[in-house]
């Protein structure tokens, strides 16, 4: 092991080859205006806390070359990868609505990671020192929300939801001072891309600065080559691109919802356009259903709750198309107007997918016009019985039961206050089961094909997290398990399914930074 002071001042080598890095970044070829080139500071102590295997094999990276000190190293950013070149991005964003110029304040991006498959990845260091964009922070991470990023980051993965992912946490030996002292860490993020909603309001901002659009249209031009080439050709790629966008944001999410999750700070440059979940801040999943769960400690106005989250992508979307204007239309009213008849339509679009995936949740694998009444009153009874979003849904499968002998139960799990109601429900629910193909029986399967058994209870994540920071690793890893099988529905994981214990004290996230 070599001493401290000897990692500390050495310079920084290129990682073996052996490892199968094969960086390959295309976002150098932008305006140099979009980032700064910038090492990560190195630490003293770094130690490996969690590696994602599966992750390095799907990168074509080979996991048995990364000896477990140097791998520490070189998740800690004292080593770097053949072939990186390092930099930070430069954005802006509306945070809370309102304007302000950004950047990787704390996030340093190692290149681009092409696969054997010929896929192409963002490697970002989060947590690896200061930056030009730091704005008088320290441009440290702390282990608990590095940890934390990892587990919700995972545990969507396995839900089929589109998101960035972690491939490693490394603990740095060093103290990050908050409102209290804490360890520190590195996290690797994986992503399609770190191009967001923000980094687009910032190259809006440099063109109207300086009367030059040019670098928005390379930003633009790079983006869709790289996130949607098969609008290159189109006579009006710009707007097939605001386009293209809304879907995917539209698609993701409505993903969100249905699985009870709550971003907890959609500012805009927290607004991947890939359609990616990025920055896992003072996110969680819902217990009790409500629209207006909120659970970050700095979302004093519900700005991000629950039930916000749509009309708050069309608000960002909306940002996204003003920063395309000079690329729409000769004329600044021509693209006005064309830009606003696109974000008419994200309310329909957001609609239909929502609609789509909660018909799923309900068993329905074909539409009829009744739907969305029967959605919207199941939710309404989860809501006035205070009952369990996931636990809930998850029951119907229960209910859809075909004889006593499939273990049928009286209500969901959580109903008791409006157990008439329900049962009137569940007449017109198992009726309107019976008329699609395949009846009761294939609406069962869809319900527990649909229906989580697990997300990451609040309390378990932060039990994990507590015994983390104590040097435990047990109950993370455990709890990892299980959050990478959503769906599998066994006895020893019942501990993983319920809903915390009753509380006076509203549970609370934070950002982390």
């Amino acid at each position: 092991m070599k001493s401290k002071s000897a990692q500390l001042s050495k310079s920084i080598p290129p990682y073996s080859a052996l490892a199968g890095w094969n960086f390959n970044t295309t976002y150098l070829s932008l305006p140099q205006d979009f980032f700064c080139l910038v090492k990560p500071t190195q630490v003293v102590a770094p130690q490996m806390v969690l590696f994602n295997e599966e992750l390095a094999k799907t990168l074509g990276l080979n996991v048995a070359a990364f000896a477990e000190e140097d791998a520490a190293a070189l998740f800690a950013g004292n080593l770097l990868p053949e072939g990186a070149t390092t930099l930070a991005q430069a954005y802006a964003g509306h945070q809370f609505g309102y304007f302000t110029m950004l950047g990787d304040g704390r996030a340093i991006l190692l290149g681009e990671q092409v696969t054997p498959e010929n896929k192409r990845f963002d490697i970002q260091f989060k947590g690896s020192g200061q930056t030009p964009y730091s704005r008088r922070g320290d441009g440290r991470a702390a282990l608990g929300p590095m940890l934390r990023e990892y587990i919700i980051s995972e545990a969507m993965a396995a839900l089929g939801i589109p998101t960035t992912r972690s491939l490693a946490v490394v603990a740095t030996g060093e103290a990050v001072y908050r409102e209290k002292i804490l360890p520190g860490a590195v996290l690797t993020r994986v992503a399609d891309s770190h191009i967001r909603v923000g980094t687009f309001e910032f190259a809006a901002a440099l063109a109207h600065h300086r009367g030059d659009i040019s670098p928005l249209k390379a930003l633009a031009d790079y983006t869709i080559e790289r996130h949607y080439p098969e609008l290159l050709e189109k006579h009006d790629k710009y707007r097939e691109f605001l386009r293209a966008v809304m879907v995917r944001q539209a698609k993701l999410i409505a993903q969100w919802m249905s699985v009870g999750f709550i971003h907890g700070v959609m500012n805009t440059d927290n607004m991947a356009i890939s359609g990616e979940t990025i920055d896992f801040g003072p996110c969680a999943f819902m217990d009790a259903y409500h629209p207006l769960t909120v659970f970050s400690s700095i979302d004093h106005h519900g700005r991000y709750a629950y039930g916000n989250q749509p009309s708050i992508a069309g608000w960002n979307l909306a940002r996204f198309a003003e920063t395309l204007l000079p690329l729409l239309a000769p004329t600044t009213a021509e693209a006005l107007e064309m830009a606003q008849n696109e974000i008419a339509h994200f309310e329909e679009l957001y609609e239909q997918e929502w609609l789509g995936l909660f018909r799923r949740k309900l068993g329905f694998t074909n539409e009829e016009a009744g739907d969305l009444s029967l959605v919207q009153e199941f939710l309404n009874n989860l809501e006035q019985s205070g009952g369990d979003f996931t636990n809930g849904f998850r029951a119907l499968a229960y209910e859809a039961g075909l004889s006593d002998g499939e273990n049928p139960i009286a209500t969901p799990i959580g109903f008791s206050p409006s157990v008439q109601e329900f049962l009137n429900w569940k007449e017109r629910w198992l009726a309107r089961l019976e008329r699609q193909p395949g009846g009761r029986r294939a609406g069962q399967e869809l319900v527990l094909r649909t229906n989580p058994v697990i997300i990451p209870r609040n309390h378990k994540v932060e039990e994990a997290l507590a015994a983390a920071e104590q040097g435990e690793l047990y109950p993370l890893q455990r709890l990892l398990v299980v959050l990478r099988q959503p769906y599998l529905e066994i006895e020893e994981n019942e501990p993983y399914r319920n809903p915390a214990p009753p509380s006076p004290i509203p549970y609370r996230t934070f950002c982390g930074t």
